[in-house]
């Protein structure tokens, strides 16, 4: 029987010299024109100030070979704690809240066989029915109507009441990690493989997703004080909130030699409301934030008039990185170029 890996657990792994130097080598190039930063007349002028735009170009990720033919039945371990026996991936829907499942699917090559996804997806699955609302909430009603062989979600996306409607409708379901860490990516990855019955293809995928993040990583420039990045989640004015630990924010803004801003500040929870006391508190050097976030609050110029934003170091610098919102905490495939790209858009000259 297979198990589910906990998410939460790392499983290093070295890569030879060669591909690293490669990958590096690759990464560099993309960087020059993966990453775009806005001038602006505002900022103090100083290397890496004013906004930028953080982007990995296209958003959809690179399947690892030709599509696989799953070797089925398999039985894994559920992330509910419950054994699963996958006998069919022929119709595959996946939900959770940044969309690491369908990136995952797709990566292994299964796209084929994805017939229905939540809010959050690479563009390639635009056309699949969603099975969630606006808010992320799964609608089991439409999950049902898809007729899944199988449906890949996690243990937040499904709450307890809707597990009991997926059971007692017979839809095999396989719950994995909501957690989202670095530590976590290439078990996740393997474990979506696992499930689907082409181990082999996650093994491959994950590894080359493990070279991929040790490669950007490696680009990060070396600093004396490292700076403090505050993750902002916005929905308009009406919601806005500051990532703190547990959020998936504070892992990726480590792995790009950053300080999570919120978690420095006293932050106990991964996301709590926006107050200029919290901001003030948290101090952030550079504030990251989704763009179609951003663009809901006005822009730049919109985020200065939330209170509080303009008394921090990036307020007063107009330090703002924005990046796309299928992508910057996915934590899946993805991973290593979100993490080049930010990187970039962080340190980085700006061009005008």
């Amino acid at each position: 029987m297979r198990s589910l890996v906990n998410a939460r657990s790392a499983r290093p792994g070295g890569s030879r010299s060669l591909i690293l130097r490669t990958l590096l080598v690759t990464l560099g190039a993309s960087l020059l024109v993966g990453a775009t930063a806005c001038s602006d007349p505002g900022s103090t002028g100083s290397s890496g100030h004013g906004p930028a735009t953080a982007t990995v170009g296209d958003l959809n990720p690179v399947p690892i070979g030709p599509e696989p033919t799953p070797t089925l039945p398999v039985t894994v371990k559920s992330f509910d704690g419950s054994d699963v026996t996958v006998t069919d991936a022929s119709r595959i829907i996946t939900a959770d809240r940044y969309g690491t499942l369908a990136q995952t699917v797709v990566a292994l090559g299964l796209t084929s066989k994805l017939v229905g996804r939540s809010t959050v997806i690479p563009p390639v699955l635009e056309k699949l029915p969603s099975v969630t609302a606006g808010s992320g909430t799964l609608n089991v009603e439409a999950i049902a109507a898809l007729r899944p062989t199988v449906f890949l979600t996690d243990t937040t996306s499904a709450t307890p009441v809707m597990r009991d409607q997926l059971r007692a409708l017979g839809i095999t379901v396989v719950y994995f990690d909501p957690q989202r860490t670095m530590d976590g990516v290439v078990p996740q990855i393997e474990a979506v493989a696992n499930a689907l019955g082409v181990p082999a293809a996650g093994q491959k995928l994950g590894q080359r997703t493990r070279d991929e993040i040790t490669a950007a990583s490696a680009t990060v420039p070396p600093r004396d004080k490292p700076l403090k990045m505050a993750f902002l989640y916005l929905r308009s004015t009406a919601i806005t909130m500051i990532a703190g630990p547990g959020s998936g924010a504070d892992s990726l803004i480590a792995a790009i030699g950053g300080t999570d801003a919120g978690t420095a500040s006293g932050l106990t929870e991964p996301f709590v409301p926006i107050t200029s006391e919290a901001l003030i508190a948290a101090a952030p050097d550079v504030i990251i934030v989704m763009s179609d976030g951003l663009a809901s609050v006005g822009g730049v110029d919109g985020l200065a008039k939330i209170p509080g934003i303009a008394q921090t170091p990036a307020g007063r610098d107009r330090r703002i990185v924005d990046m796309s919102d299928n992508v910057v905490l996915s934590f899946g495939p993805n991973t290593g170029r979100v993490v080049a790209a930010l990187a970039q858009a962080v340190y980085g000259e700006k061009t005008a």
